[in-house]
């Protein structure tokens, strides 16, 4: 069985992302070494950092979504918009479940979503 734990973020603008997730994530790194920087997030250990072969934005940033679990889904959208990240977007309801999508600096989308509970 596999356990996904780690996520990194490749950029050519690592520190600007650094800037942006200790936002969002509403602490410093948990480890910062050149131009890496990680932080805990629930069982995953999610980093950005410089990737020689990354150049400007996302070209297709649908292809990998990051999705951030809250129950308050509508509060940390307000939160998440107001330090500048991108809103595709708005807060909207599927199956019970509500769900908004920004994109951070490099234009990779990220969604913060309600626990999934399951069927019923």
């Amino acid at each position: 069985m596999l356990n996904l734990n780690s996520i990194m973020v490749g950029s050519s603008q690592p520190q600007v992302l650094a800037d942006f997730y200790e936002k969002v994530f509403g602490k410093p790194a948990d480890m910062a070494e050149g131009d890496w920087h990680g932080w805990s997030v629930g069982s995953v250990f999610f980093s950005v950092g410089a990737h020689s072969e990354v150049k400007d934005k996302a070209k297709e940033p649908q292809r990998l979504i990051f999705n951030f679990e809250t129950k308050e889904v509508k509060e940390e959208f307000e939160r998440i918009k107001n330090i500048g990240a991108t809103v595709i977007k708005e807060p909207y309801e599927l199956e019970k479940m509500w769900i908004a999508t920004f994109a951070d600096p490099d234009g990779n989308y990220f969604q913060l979503m309600t626990p999934w509970e399951g069927e019923k």
